[in-house]
């Protein structure tokens, strides 16, 4: 026992006032009158009755007052050393990541989550009363579900109630949460991890994983780590148009989709496209061992309005698949009439029509009809009839038609500006109001030309492929997207940050040539040159078409409206300047349920989409789209990490890891800690008062009857 305080102890001497009420009190004399003392002999009276302690009890409690109340201020403190499991946090993570879903093996009809959560409980039953435990699941995050707590009911009730995911798993994502852990909890972590140690879901650096030294992990592998003990035949990825206009044109009224088996035997597979509920086209494929095939089906006949589709796989030769939740891939289709594009262009400019024309009309994805119009004649345009406006060196624009694109744009529409040649004497981009600086001419001023040096490749409309399979995006780096042939002659240059764009593709001399704004709800496209071969060779170069019908998908909000995502990605529901401010959005999920309150419907930008199915949203510009959800199918490969690595991460190869845990552990085991015992010394002290407060009433009344 010690005292945090000590130096309050001097106030023991406090306990003097007890025993000076009790001993040291004068003796009271009462007076009574008598005639006369003459017949009375002188003497000394005794005083050795008054000086004894009388109410002992009363005394007592008095003097246990004093003493609880000076003790109370030296703050008192138990030494308790941390010993065994008692000192030690019991920390249980369950994977509930897709692949989870997959069967246990071994004659077992559960699946491998229900066989994790049944091994979880089990370590828990096992777990000393007083030991404090905490319950996490591991997807593509660690979800914290307890706080550390030694009550076994709340950690079953964990565990029982936790539910099955459609994320993938991340190990990279538990060894982060568990370095966090271990800076605010300051002993010996013994982890639990129930998974299938999925090869996957490693991270692309083995530090990331790393635990600290005050970790100790516990492998529980769930199922067989042996591939050809869990063949799996899954529908990898799905090349379908996210927008039909006619269900005839057999070029584009097809889908494509890669059927691959991991683990597996030769098979005779049947794939099926299925149209809101009904199988419309079949095929039987035969999948070599641990191979891939390609299968085509169409027509893709579907209704008007978007059409919930899914591609799946089915047996034909009666072999098992282990992992039959990944044995379809959902997408959506929208049909519609062929949207129209208004192209507004200047008086001299005859050449861009016919590119940017051809262009469009030659893109497989899109479904779009160009109307040109020359600038002169666009007073009475509507922009709101058209999926988007293009503006191809025009000059000045008519003030009725600005102030309407620039409406349009701010209720969600999307214009694409060509500044050409006109911007420059006009000293203005039409719509977007940026200044020009000057036109460079690169013919005149290097006898040459300009070249693009750099791209972003992270823009849809620059590049961006999305890996279906891997449910990822493929960033390029550098000059990609087939813009490093493209030759510039001629562009107008502006102040890209004064004018509050993001720049996708710059020329090596650093001017922006292709720039990206958002206004309201809408977007602006900027082309610092011409869609004609005069100021540039884009319209010649082959990468000018898949440019036109990336820019038409991405202004007309196609890639929003329909196709598929990938689960743990977002949708953006509202552009971050919040064109229409508190505009309410609607998203209902795949069970049916609005996950959204009212606040959240005025005001949130993007949503998680977290579980795989059909989502139906309705966007702040007003539009509605459906989306179907896939998990990420890296999680259909059931492949185990390596038992070496296991070992290595358990740390239970031998290594300096482990006698660095070890020692750690011991010392941390070892360490004694201080425990206050002020409260309990405050109710002793509380008691004595009360009790001195009811004695000291009964001495008052035994005073009076002597007097």
């Amino acid at each position: 026992m010690g005292f945090l305080a000590p130096w309050f102890l001097a106030g023991a001497l406090a306990l003097g006032v007890p025993v000076f009420v009790h001993l040291l009190r004068r003796q009271t004399v009462t007076p009574r009158p008598f005639s006369s003392l003459m017949f009375f002999e002188r003497g000394i009276q005794s005083s050795t009755r008054h000086r004894r302690l009388r109410y002992l009890l009363l005394f007592a409690l008095r003097a246990l007052l004093v003493a609880m109340v000076v003790l109370a201020f030296a703050n008192p403190y138990l030494k308790r050393t941390n010993a065994g499991a008692s000192g030690r946090l019991l920390v249980v993570v369950v994977d509930n990541s897709f692949s989870m879903r997959a069967g246990a093996g071994g004659g077992s009809s559960a699946t491998r989550f229900e066989e994790a959560k049944r091994e979880a409980l089990q370590v828990l039953r096992a777990k000393p009363g007083g030991q404090r435990a905490q319950v996490m699941a591991l997807g593509s995050e660690l979800q914290v579900l307890t706080q550390p707590v030694p009550d076994a009911g709340t950690l079953r009730a964990a565990i029982e109630g936790m539910q099955q995911g459609d994320s993938k798993g991340s190990y990279g994502e538990l060894g982060r949460g568990m370095r966090a852990l271990a800076e605010t909890v300051h002993t010996p972590i013994e982890l639990h991890l129930f998974s299938d140690m999925q090869r996957t879901a490693m991270p692309g650096n083995f530090a990331d994983m790393v635990l600290p030294g005050n970790v100790k992990l516990e492998l529980h592998t769930i199922g067989s780590s042996a591939p050809a003990d869990v063949p799996n035949w899954t529908v990898e990825s799905v090349d379908a148009p996210a927008q039909l206009a006619d269900p005839k044109d057999r070029r584009r009224s097809r889908v494509t989709a890669v059927v691959a088996g991991l683990g597996t035997p030769a098979a005779v597979k049947l794939v099926s496209l299925v149209v809101n509920g009904r199988t419309v086209a079949s095929k039987r494929v035969d999948v070599p061992t641990n191979g891939r095939v390609k299968v085509e089906l169409e027509p893709l006949d579907i209704p008007y309005g978007f059409s919930k589709c899914e591609v799946r796989v089915a047996a034909v030769d009666g072999k098992a698949d282990a992992f039959p939740a990944d044995d379809a891939s959902l997408f959506t289709v929208r049909r519609s009439d062929p949207e129209r594009v208004l192209f507004v262009h200047g008086a001299g400019d005859t050449r861009s029509q016919i590119y940017f024309g051809a262009a469009l009309g030659a893109a497989a994805e899109s479904s779009f009809v160009l109307q040109p119009v020359s600038v002169e004649q666009s007073g009475d345009a509507d922009p709101g009839r058209y999926a988007f406006v293009v503006l191809s060196d025009t000059g000045p624009l008519p003030t009725i038609l600005e102030n309407a694109v620039v409406k349009y744009v701010k209720d969600g529409g999307s214009v694409l500006i060509a500044a050409g040649t006109s911007a420059a004497r006009r000293g203005k981009v039409p719509v977007l109001g940026a200044e020009v600086t000057e036109g460079k001419s690169y013919t005149r001023e290097s006898g040459g030309f300009a070249t693009v040096g750099q791209v972003d490749g992270t823009h849809p409309v620059t590049g961006v492929a999305v890996d279906a399979s891997l449910g990822k995006d493929v960033v390029q780096s550098g000059v990609g997207g087939g813009w490093g042939e493209v030759k510039v002659f001629y562009a107008a240059q502006m102040d890209a940050v004064k004018a509050g764009t993001r720049v996708l593709v710059r020329l090596g001399d650093g001017t922006p040539l292709l720039m990206d704004k958002t206004l309201g709800e809408g977007h602006m496209l900027v082309f610092a040159s011409g869609f004609e071969n005069l100021t540039n060779d884009l319209p010649l170069q082959p990468g000018f078409v898949p440019f036109v019908d990336r820019a038409a998908r991405y202004l007309s909000g196609e890639d929003k409206l329909g196709g598929a995502r990938v689960v743990d990605t977002f949708v953006q529901l509202r552009s971050a300047e919040g064109g229409k401010v508190g505009a309410g959005v609607e998203v209902v999920d795949p069970e049916g349920k609005r996950p959204l309150s009212l606040a959240e419907a005025g005001t949130v930008q993007s949503y998680p989409l977290s579980r795989s199915g059909f989502y139906q949203l309705r966007y702040a510009n007003g539009k509605d789209a459906v989306v179907g959800v896939n998990p990420d199918r890296r999680e259909s490969d059931l492949e185990a990490i390596p038992a070496d690595v296991l070992k290595l991460w358990s740390g239970s190869a031998g290594t300096d890891r482990e006698a660095a845990n070890a020692a750690t552990g011991a010392a941390m085991e070892k360490k004694d800690s201080a425990y206050s015992v002020w409260w309990w010394v405050m109710l002793v002290a509380l008691a004595a008062a009360v009790a001195e407060s009811v004695v000291g009433s009964r001495y008052l009344g035994t005073q009076r009857e002597e007097a």
